[in-house]
Protein backbone atom coordinates (compact mmCIF):
# COMPACT_ATOMS: atom_id res chain seq x y z
CA UNK A 1 0.00 0.00 0.00
CA UNK A 2 1.43 3.36 -1.05
CA UNK A 3 1.78 5.94 1.71
CA UNK A 4 1.39 9.63 0.90
CA UNK A 5 2.09 12.84 2.82
CA UNK A 6 -0.45 15.65 3.13
CA UNK A 7 -0.70 18.49 5.62
CA UNK A 8 1.55 16.99 8.25
CA UNK A 9 0.27 13.42 8.05
CA UNK A 10 1.32 10.20 6.36
CA UNK A 11 -1.71 8.42 5.00
CA UNK A 12 -2.96 5.90 2.44
CA UNK A 13 -4.46 6.96 -0.89
CA UNK A 14 -7.95 5.98 0.28
CA UNK A 15 -7.68 8.48 3.13
CA UNK A 16 -6.43 11.41 1.07
CA UNK A 17 -8.61 14.51 1.28
CA UNK A 18 -7.90 17.10 -1.43
CA UNK A 19 -10.24 20.10 -1.48
CA UNK A 20 -11.78 21.32 -4.72
CA UNK A 21 -11.06 24.83 -3.41
CA UNK A 22 -7.30 24.23 -3.39
CA UNK A 23 -5.72 27.05 -5.41
CA UNK A 24 -3.43 24.50 -7.00
CA UNK A 25 -6.51 22.89 -8.53
CA UNK A 26 -8.04 26.19 -9.69
CA UNK A 27 -5.00 28.15 -10.82
CA UNK A 28 -1.94 25.92 -10.71
CA UNK A 29 -1.00 28.29 -7.87
CA UNK A 30 1.91 26.36 -6.43
CA UNK A 31 5.38 24.92 -6.92
CA UNK A 32 6.91 21.46 -6.91
CA UNK A 33 10.10 19.41 -7.00
CA UNK A 34 11.07 15.89 -8.08
CA UNK A 35 13.99 14.28 -6.25
CA UNK A 36 15.67 11.11 -7.48
CA UNK A 37 16.22 8.14 -5.17
CA UNK A 38 19.16 5.78 -5.72
CA UNK A 39 19.63 2.74 -3.48
CA UNK A 40 17.11 4.15 -1.02
CA UNK A 41 18.98 7.47 -0.71
CA UNK A 42 17.90 10.93 -1.89
CA UNK A 43 20.16 12.41 -4.58
CA UNK A 44 20.93 16.17 -4.51
CA UNK A 45 18.03 16.70 -2.09
CA UNK A 46 19.48 19.90 -0.63
CA UNK A 47 19.72 21.50 -4.07
CA UNK A 48 16.17 20.50 -4.98
CA UNK A 49 14.58 21.81 -1.80
CA UNK A 50 16.61 24.99 -1.92
CA UNK A 51 15.15 25.58 -5.39
CA UNK A 52 11.66 24.77 -4.08
CA UNK A 53 11.97 27.61 -1.58
CA UNK A 54 13.34 29.93 -4.27
CA UNK A 55 10.36 29.14 -6.53
CA UNK A 56 7.94 29.72 -3.64
CA UNK A 57 9.57 33.05 -2.85
CA UNK A 58 9.26 34.17 -6.48
CA UNK A 59 5.48 33.67 -6.36
CA UNK A 60 5.22 35.27 -2.90
CA UNK A 61 4.26 32.04 -1.16
CA UNK A 62 5.49 30.68 2.16
CA UNK A 63 6.29 27.05 2.95
CA UNK A 64 5.32 25.89 6.47
CA UNK A 65 8.40 23.66 6.81
CA UNK A 66 12.14 24.14 6.75
CA UNK A 67 14.30 22.60 4.02
CA UNK A 68 15.54 20.00 6.51
CA UNK A 69 12.00 19.12 7.57
CA UNK A 70 11.03 18.52 3.93
CA UNK A 71 14.10 16.34 3.46
CA UNK A 72 13.09 14.35 6.55
CA UNK A 73 9.55 13.96 5.14
CA UNK A 74 10.99 12.77 1.83
CA UNK A 75 13.25 10.26 3.62
CA UNK A 76 10.27 8.91 5.54
CA UNK A 77 8.32 8.47 2.30
CA UNK A 78 11.25 6.55 0.83
CA UNK A 79 11.50 4.34 3.90
CA UNK A 80 7.76 3.75 4.35
CA UNK A 81 7.24 2.88 0.69
CA UNK A 82 10.44 0.82 0.51
CA UNK A 83 11.79 2.70 -2.51
CA UNK A 84 15.16 1.53 -3.81
CA UNK A 85 15.37 3.33 -7.15
CA UNK A 86 12.62 5.86 -7.81
CA UNK A 87 11.69 9.43 -7.08
CA UNK A 88 9.97 11.73 -4.62
CA UNK A 89 7.36 14.30 -5.69
CA UNK A 90 6.75 17.24 -3.35
CA UNK A 91 4.14 19.92 -4.09
CA UNK A 92 3.16 23.10 -2.27
CA UNK A 93 0.04 25.13 -3.15
CA UNK A 94 -1.13 28.46 -1.77
CA UNK A 95 -3.89 26.64 0.08
CA UNK A 96 -7.66 26.23 0.23
CA UNK A 97 -9.71 29.36 -0.41
CA UNK A 98 -12.81 30.44 -2.41
CA UNK A 99 -11.98 30.97 -6.07
CA UNK A 100 -10.79 34.52 -6.71
CA UNK A 101 -7.70 35.37 -8.73
CA UNK A 102 -5.97 37.55 -6.14
CA UNK A 103 -4.34 36.03 -3.07
CA UNK A 104 -6.71 35.17 -0.19
CA UNK A 105 -7.32 38.19 2.05
CA UNK A 106 -7.23 36.06 5.19
CA UNK A 107 -4.14 34.00 6.01
CA UNK A 108 -4.53 30.54 4.49
CA UNK A 109 -2.06 27.75 5.26
CA UNK A 110 -0.26 26.34 2.22
CA UNK A 111 -1.01 22.70 1.37
CA UNK A 112 2.03 20.41 1.21
CA UNK A 113 1.69 16.99 -0.41
CA UNK A 114 4.21 14.33 -1.38
CA UNK A 115 4.67 10.76 -2.50
CA UNK A 116 7.41 8.28 -3.45
CA UNK A 117 7.26 5.81 -6.33
CA UNK A 118 9.62 3.27 -7.93
CA UNK A 119 11.25 4.51 -11.14
CA UNK A 120 14.18 2.56 -12.63
CA UNK A 121 17.06 4.21 -14.41
CA UNK A 122 16.32 4.62 -18.17
CA UNK A 123 19.03 2.23 -19.34
CA UNK A 124 17.80 1.79 -22.92
CA UNK A 125 17.58 5.54 -23.53
CA UNK A 126 20.98 6.07 -21.91
CA UNK A 127 22.54 3.42 -24.11
CA UNK A 128 20.81 4.06 -27.44
CA UNK A 129 19.79 7.70 -27.23
CA UNK A 130 16.42 9.20 -28.12
CA UNK A 131 14.74 11.34 -30.76
CA UNK A 132 13.45 14.86 -30.12
CA UNK A 133 11.15 17.27 -31.93
CA UNK A 134 11.42 21.06 -32.02
CA UNK A 135 8.28 22.86 -30.85
CA UNK A 136 7.47 26.56 -30.60
CA UNK A 137 7.97 27.79 -27.04
CA UNK A 138 4.74 29.57 -26.15
CA UNK A 139 5.29 29.56 -22.38
CA UNK A 140 5.32 32.61 -20.12
CA UNK A 141 8.51 34.54 -19.29
CA UNK A 142 9.19 33.03 -15.86
CA UNK A 143 10.33 29.54 -16.76
CA UNK A 144 12.88 29.77 -13.93
CA UNK A 145 10.00 29.14 -11.49
CA UNK A 146 9.17 25.45 -11.10
CA UNK A 147 5.45 26.11 -10.91
CA UNK A 148 2.43 23.87 -11.44
CA UNK A 149 1.52 25.77 -14.63
CA UNK A 150 2.70 23.14 -17.11
CA UNK A 151 0.00 23.07 -19.81
CA UNK A 152 2.32 24.43 -22.51
CA UNK A 153 4.92 21.82 -21.53
CA UNK A 154 2.28 19.08 -21.62
CA UNK A 155 1.12 20.11 -25.10
CA UNK A 156 4.72 20.22 -26.36
CA UNK A 157 5.49 16.79 -24.91
CA UNK A 158 2.32 15.38 -26.45
CA UNK A 159 3.22 16.80 -29.87
CA UNK A 160 6.63 15.14 -29.62
CA UNK A 161 5.08 11.88 -28.39
CA UNK A 162 2.64 11.78 -31.31
CA UNK A 163 5.62 12.16 -33.64
CA UNK A 164 7.40 9.21 -32.04
CA UNK A 165 9.85 11.33 -30.04
CA UNK A 166 10.86 11.15 -26.40
CA UNK A 167 11.12 14.89 -25.82
CA UNK A 168 10.15 18.29 -27.22
CA UNK A 169 12.82 20.95 -27.71
CA UNK A 170 11.33 24.35 -26.91
CA UNK A 171 12.36 26.97 -29.49
CA UNK A 172 11.68 30.69 -28.95
CA UNK A 173 12.41 33.09 -31.82
CA UNK A 174 14.63 30.47 -33.41
CA UNK A 175 16.67 29.89 -30.25
CA UNK A 176 16.80 26.56 -28.39
CA UNK A 177 15.61 27.09 -24.81
CA UNK A 178 15.27 23.70 -23.09
CA UNK A 179 13.11 20.59 -23.27
CA UNK A 180 9.51 20.31 -22.13
CA UNK A 181 10.85 18.60 -18.98
CA UNK A 182 14.61 18.75 -19.42
CA UNK A 183 17.63 20.92 -20.22
CA UNK A 184 19.34 20.72 -23.62
CA UNK A 185 23.04 20.58 -24.49
CA UNK A 186 24.85 20.59 -27.83
CA UNK A 187 28.48 19.67 -28.43
CA UNK A 188 30.50 21.12 -31.30
CA UNK A 189 34.25 20.71 -31.81
CA UNK A 190 34.64 19.49 -28.24
CA UNK A 191 32.78 22.43 -26.65
CA UNK A 192 29.55 21.91 -24.69
CA UNK A 193 26.89 24.56 -25.34
CA UNK A 194 23.74 25.18 -23.31
CA UNK A 195 21.32 28.08 -22.82
CA UNK A 196 22.38 30.34 -19.93
CA UNK A 197 20.37 30.16 -16.70
CA UNK A 198 17.97 33.07 -17.24
CA UNK A 199 14.25 33.54 -16.59
CA UNK A 200 13.57 31.71 -19.87
CA UNK A 201 14.69 28.27 -18.65
CA UNK A 202 14.65 26.25 -15.46
CA UNK A 203 18.14 25.91 -14.02
CA UNK A 204 17.95 22.14 -13.66
CA UNK A 205 19.73 20.40 -10.80
CA UNK A 206 21.12 17.74 -13.16
CA UNK A 207 22.12 20.59 -15.48
CA UNK A 208 24.21 22.03 -12.65
CA UNK A 209 25.73 18.63 -11.90
CA UNK A 210 26.76 18.23 -15.55
CA UNK A 211 28.33 21.70 -15.68
CA UNK A 212 30.30 20.83 -12.54
CA UNK A 213 31.44 17.55 -14.10
CA UNK A 214 32.55 19.39 -17.25
CA UNK A 215 34.68 21.70 -15.12
CA UNK A 216 36.21 18.78 -13.22
CA UNK A 217 36.97 16.96 -16.48
CA UNK A 218 38.30 20.09 -18.24
CA UNK A 219 35.58 19.90 -20.89
CA UNK A 220 35.05 23.46 -22.22
CA UNK A 221 31.56 24.88 -21.73
CA UNK A 222 29.87 27.94 -23.14
CA UNK A 223 26.57 28.96 -21.55
CA UNK A 224 25.28 30.83 -24.57
CA UNK A 225 22.29 30.63 -26.86
CA UNK A 226 22.28 28.65 -30.09
CA UNK A 227 19.64 28.33 -32.78
CA UNK A 228 17.62 25.31 -33.82
CA UNK A 229 19.57 25.35 -37.10
CA UNK A 230 22.85 25.23 -35.17
CA UNK A 231 21.44 22.40 -33.06
CA UNK A 232 21.02 20.27 -36.18
CA UNK A 233 24.73 20.75 -36.99
CA UNK A 234 26.05 19.73 -33.58
CA UNK A 235 28.47 16.80 -33.32
CA UNK A 236 26.58 15.49 -30.29
CA UNK A 237 23.44 16.44 -28.40
CA UNK A 238 22.04 15.39 -25.04
CA UNK A 239 19.41 16.30 -22.49
CA UNK A 240 19.40 16.21 -18.71
CA UNK A 241 16.79 15.93 -15.98
CA UNK A 242 16.26 14.24 -12.63
CA UNK A 243 14.73 11.15 -14.23
CA UNK A 244 16.47 11.25 -17.64
CA UNK A 245 19.95 11.73 -16.11
CA UNK A 246 22.28 12.35 -19.11
CA UNK A 247 20.35 11.06 -22.14
CA UNK A 248 21.83 11.29 -25.65
CA UNK A 249 19.64 12.91 -28.29
CA UNK A 250 20.62 11.20 -31.54
CA UNK A 251 17.93 12.57 -33.83
CA UNK A 252 16.09 15.91 -34.03
CA UNK A 253 13.10 16.43 -36.33
CA UNK A 254 13.94 13.15 -38.03
CA UNK A 255 17.54 14.15 -38.82
CA UNK A 256 20.50 12.33 -37.30
CA UNK A 257 22.77 14.41 -35.07
CA UNK A 258 26.45 13.74 -35.72
CA UNK A 259 26.91 10.03 -36.31
CA UNK A 260 23.36 9.30 -35.18
CA UNK A 261 24.70 7.50 -32.10
CA UNK A 262 25.66 8.65 -28.59
CA UNK A 263 28.94 10.56 -28.90
CA UNK A 264 32.19 10.20 -26.93
CA UNK A 265 31.85 13.31 -24.78
CA UNK A 266 28.27 12.45 -23.91
CA UNK A 267 29.40 8.98 -22.88
CA UNK A 268 32.18 10.42 -20.71
CA UNK A 269 29.64 12.61 -18.93
CA UNK A 270 27.30 9.65 -18.47
CA UNK A 271 30.11 7.64 -16.90
CA UNK A 272 31.10 10.53 -14.63
CA UNK A 273 27.47 11.01 -13.58
CA UNK A 274 27.06 7.31 -12.82
CA UNK A 275 30.17 7.31 -10.63
CA UNK A 276 28.42 9.78 -8.31
CA UNK A 277 25.43 7.59 -7.53
CA UNK A 278 25.41 4.53 -5.23
CA UNK A 279 27.41 1.65 -6.72
CA UNK A 280 24.74 -0.87 -5.80
CA UNK A 281 22.29 0.48 -8.41
CA UNK A 282 24.77 0.34 -11.26
CA UNK A 283 23.77 -2.48 -13.55
CA UNK A 284 20.58 -3.18 -11.58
Amino acid sequence: MTIYFIDGQFTSKDSLNISIDDRGYYFGDGVYEVVKVYDGELYTAEEHFERLFQSASKIKMSIPYSEQQLIDIAKELVKTNDIKTGHIYIQVTRGVSPRVHQFPEMEVPPVVTGYAIPNPRPYKNLEDGVSAKTVDDVRWLRCDIKSLNLLANVLAKQEAYEDGCAEAIMVRDGVVMEGSSSNMFGIKNGVVYTHPATNLILNGITRRVVLKLCKEMSIPVEEKTFTSEEAMKMDEFFMTSTTAEVTPVVKIDGKAIGSGSPGPITKKLQEAFTRQIPVTVIGE
